[in-house]
């Protein structure tokens, strides 16, 4: 009987290779590919998972803790794409012949000739960046073969292999896990870990109060609540073996039976990212959608939103059903007690309201703000506010305490009071946080204003640069050892526009390999530096503002 199972365990094993390589199809229709790496596939980040104005595109796939484990193509194809960004790093694309590209970033190295041809396009136009569109006959790839390492490059804070699937024909991101349902095993639901309740501005009101408010999964209070509201609900999606948590796929809300909004995390393209902002508060995900919000994986069935009228002096029952890209599906519920109240006036001491569906313009004394029709999500009130401090070249304007994020660029011009710099390009328009740190948002003067495009309404005023950036290297006493020069560059003020290294005379490939440390560094290569002596190294880098700084160092190699 032993051998009996063995045998049978063999056949199932083979058939399963077999269905991997002939690119089956499962149940549900969903190709099916073989996976990336020889070891199990476990995931830090899912599809879909809410990131700050972006979706989380694709599956982070760990791979033990290391870099440079070779990376299998999944299926039949070519290689479509190769670039190399400080965002995500190295990165690959290839599109398979089932109507599918997958994206490979933050990898280490590619394979084979696309690395050297890669290195070549560096050296010849002297930049690190690389952005290269082969045809499709050039590197055409077979299901199995090496085309790249994973590695830990660009915007990451560990080794793990991101992969993105795209939509041929639609040029959509899609959810990649189910490719790998037949070598991915999960039966752990999503759970519940919090709710919101959103009072709408002049409409309603929960537990006597017009703020939003967060609430526990078992709250130790009723909830009460009267008028027009929304809710949302916080909740993760977890995995066997691991502690990570992860986004959830579908998101169901019924009210009292009756389904009221859903959510399904299921396709999206480049031009939807930003909605999430609309759609999310934190980590909250909204039951509701905001009037200029055009997300299509939401959907109300209510006739209003999603927003609930609570006009009743009873129990309203809130049951969420969470399922993940696998099936597993679990259930939370919570009540809502009506509770007459007294409704809010809505404030109109406000200098203006910009309108969802409307262009906005906001003019005043040293302030033009135009915002285009589909900026806005939903009506804003502005809260207007002028200050100045005598340093400044320019008042300080708040026109919203939260900075409120735009779909899309509006034009903003500030008039500076004061010219102590006759450089103009050293000026630039600044956005102001909530904790009262500026940054950069660019912008060229003209006719008295700094001018400059913005994607938020929030507090800004204008800066002055003159301060070039700070180059310091790192371990040099460890550059001929390891074969790596490592510089620390740095600018407090507008951040690197761009930057160039040469060593003894010639071009020296320096790159940002790794966003998070900001570190600019050089894998000496003997064919390109001559190994055995002492060797100078030239390294100029500028800022946004155009000023600059020049380092010499003498190192042996």
């Amino acid at each position: 009987m032993i051998w009996i199972r063995v045998y049978m365990k063999r056949i199932v094993s083979a058939i399963l290779l077999l269905l991997l390589c002939l690119g089956a199809k499962a149940q549900d229709g969903t190709d099916i590919y073989q996976p990336p790496f020889d070891f199990p596939m476990v995931f830090s980040g899912n599809y879909g998972e809410i990131r700050a104005n972006h979706f989380h595109g694709g599956l982070d796939i760990k791979t033990q803790g290391v870099t440079g484990k070779p990376i299998k193509a999944q299926a039949d194809g070519y290689i479509s794409r190769i670039r190399v960004n400080t965002g995500s790093g190295y990165v690959l694309n290839v599109t398979y012949d089932n109507g599918y590209y997958l994206i490979y970033r933050h990898l280490s190295k590619f394979a084979g000739v696309v690395d050297e041809r890669v290195k070549q396009w560096q050296y010849e136009h002297e930049q690190w960046e690389t952005d290269i569109i082969p045809e499709p006959d050039e590197y055409p790839v077979k299901a199995g073969d090496v085309i790249a390492y994973s590695g830990n490059t660009g915007y990451s804070f560990g080794p793990h292999l991101h992969l993105d699937a795209v939509e041929v024909k639609t040029d959509e991101f899609v959810d990649p896990l189910p490719f790998f349902r037949l070598t991915v095993k999960d039966h752990t639901p999503p759970s519940a870990e919090g709710f919101m309740v959103f009072p709408q501005r002049g409409k309603g009101v929960v537990d006597g109060q017009t703020k939003n408010k967060a609430y526990p999964v078992s709250p130790q209070q009723p909830i009460t609540a009267w008028g027009e509201i929304g809710v949302g609900l916080k909740a993760y999606d977890h995995m066997e073996t691991v502690n990570n948590r992860y986004g959830v796929k579908l998101v169901v809300l019924t009210v009292d039976g009756e389904e009221t909004f859903r959510s399904d995390v299921s396709r999206f393209a480049e031009s939807e990212h930003r909605y999430i902002n609309s759609w999310t508060d934190g980590q909250y995900m909204k039951s509701f959608i905001e009037p200029g919000n055009r997300l299509r994986m939401l959907k109300a069935s209510n006739g209003n939103r999603g927003l609930l009228t609570i006009d009743e002096e009873r129990p309203y029952k809130l049951v969420y059903t969470m399922t993940d890209g696998l099936g597993n599906s679990s259930e939370v519920s919570f009540t809502i007690i009506g509770k007459r109240q007294e409704l809010p006036v809505e404030d109109a001491d406000g200098l203006q309201v910009f309108r969802w569906d409307e262009v906005n313009i906001l003019q005043q004394p040293g302030i033009d703000l135009v915002v285009p029709r589909g900026r806005l999500y939903d009506d804003l009130p502005l809260d207007y506010v002028v200050s100045k401090n005598a340093r400044d070249v320019a008042f300080t304007y708040q026109l919203s305490r939260r900075t409120m994020p735009l779909h899309d660029y509006a034009d903003l011009s500030i008039g500076l009071t004061q010219v102590p710099v006759d450089d103009m390009t050293k000026y630039y328009v600044a956005g102001i946080d909530s904790k009262g740190k500026r940054y950069s948002l660019g912008g060229h003067f003209e006719d008295g204003y700094m001018k400059a495009k913005v994607r938020e309404i929030g507090t800004f005023t204008v800066g002055v640069d003159t301060i070039p950036p700070v180059v310091k290297p790192l371990n040099p006493q460890q550059w001929a050892r390891s074969g790596v020069v490592t510089l620390e560059v740095k600018d407090e003020h507008t951040g690197i526009s761009s930057y160039k290294g040469t060593i003894d005379g010639q071009y020296a490939l320096f790159g940002k390999y790794n966003s998070v440390n900001n570190h600019i560094v050089c894998y000496l290569d003997p064919d390109h530096v001559k190994k055995g002596g002492k060797h100078e190294l030239v390294f100029t880098a500028v800022d946004e503002c155009g000023n600059d700084v020049t380092e010499k160092y003498n190192f042996t190699w």
